[in-house]
Order: C-alpha cells, then sequence, then structure tokens
C-alpha cells in the first residue's frame, strides 16, 4: 500500500524528501479515482528505495491540495526536491506515471 500523506506529515514525506515523490490526491467516493488507486500502489512496491508513493485523501486533508491547485481528483503530481515537476489529472495507464517518475530520478 502506498503512503498515507496527510497536512501533517506532508512537509516531512514530500517536501524534504531526497527522492522524487509520487502523491496521488484522491477520495473514496471518486469513481476514477478508484480505478487509479491499484496502480498507485503497484508502483509504491516497484520504486521502494528508488521513489516515494503516497496518497492524499482530498476530503481529510484539503491544505495541500488547495495549495496546488487541485480542482479535479484523482491528480497525481510528482515531486523532485520540493517541487512539483510534473503532473497527470485523470486516470492513466501505468506506464505515463512510471514515466514521470522516471524522468525525475
Amino acid at each position: 500500500m502506498a503512503l498515507e500523506i496527510t497536512d501533517a506529515n506532508f512537509d516531512e514525506l514530500v517536501l524534504k524528501s531526497d527522492k522524487p515523490v509520487l502523491v496521488d490526491f484522491w477520495a473514496a467516493w471518486c469513481g476514477p479515482c478508484r480505478m487509479v488507486g491499484p496502480i498507485v500502489d503497484e508502483i509504491h512496491a516497484e520504486y521502494d528505495g528508488k521513489a516515494i508513493v503516497g496518497k492524499v485523501d482530498v476530503d481529510a486533508n484539503q491544505e495541500f491540495a488547495a495549495k496546488y491547485g487541485v480542482r479535479n481528483i484523482p491528480t497525481v503530481l510528482i515531486f523532485k526536491n520540493g517541487e512539483v515537476v510534473d503532473k497527470q489529472v485523470g486516470v492513466a495507464p501505468k506506464n505515463v506515471y512510471t514515466g514521470k517518475i522516471d524522468a525525475a530520478i
């Protein structure tokens, strides 16, 4: 399972990470989010040690969703050195997400 990222630990897990970070902004009621969730979990397992992969429940954690202008979910942001370097809005095939992480590694 991907890491649970919250407003409380976002700074530590995402912004201060020395590895690229994939953050999936999602909500339990969002059908497309439930399609992306298992893909994100697979990527978490495959990139263990190379990248941080986590999910932010936007219903429970709105601070960083608002800060990064997440208006549609699912939205996946790729961070490197605390900055957003790529994003994907909506459902995409797994290779789209892994390609974005690979580009940041």
